[in-house]
């Protein structure tokens, strides 16, 4: 079995979590990571988010690679495209760099059959709230392919529910908590059409 264990992997702590597969701006400003993100740029290595929450920083986060630099300042500062790789754990913290860093272990799914039945339901929910909040329902074939990552990553669940996902090491449990998910989201959804429908009537059922 590869070593899934690598130190001094670099670690930015953030209001925001990310999954893989998905496509994070980031606007680098502070001294320290400029640093970490032009050795990063460098060397074509990943580098990772961790969601600093209320309670602190989590322990799983998820590594991204740097897609693209959108714009480069003169002060240093950069405007860049970051996209979700893989989970990890925070095996311990490392201080002696100028930037955050750390011993991870990168994490694995459990082996298990995936649930096809619970997939494709999953995917109808993805389609439909996609459906009702864009009137574009997502192209078949590739809905058809779509992970719960990959769902996920293009949903604003909230910050809670994101690293409920990374969490996970099951693609059942996280296609379980997508459908949870996507069902809630469109009854929230339902709600505000029918709120905003009833402010545009002024509060009267309208038959004509």
């Amino acid at each position: 079995m590869p070593n899934r264990l690598m130190r001094e992997f670099p670690l930015f702590p953030l209001g925001i979590v990310a999954l893989p597969g998905e496509i994070v701006p980031l606007h680098i400003f502070e001294q320290r990571y400029k640093m970490m993100i032009e050795r990063c740029l460098t060397r074509g290595s990943e580098f990772g988010i961790v969601w600093m929450s209320d309670d602190g920083l989590r322990p799983i986060g998820c590594a991204c690679e740097i897609s693209e630099v959108l714009e480069r300042m003169e002060d240093g500062r950069l405007n860049l495209l970051a996209r979700g790789t893989r989970p990890f754990d925070i095996v311990d913290r490392d201080e002696r760099l100028p930037w955050p860093v750390g011993t991870v272990e990168f994490l694995e799914d459990r082996e298990e059959v995936l649930d096809e039945a619970a997939a494709t339901l999953a995917r109808e929910l993805y389609a439909e709230l996609v459906e009702r909040a864009t009137d574009r329902r997502p192209d078949a074939q590739e809905l058809a392919t779509m992970s719960a990552y990959a769902m996920a990553a293009t949903v604003d669940f909230g910050l809670e529910a994101k690293q409920g996902l990374l969490d996970l090491r099951s693609e059942n449990a996280r296609i379980r908590l997508v459908t949870r998910l996507f069902r809630a989201a469109t009854k929230r959804l339902e709600f505000v059409t029918r709120a905003q429908a009833r402010a545009r009537s002024n509060g009267k059922v309208r038959f004509t």
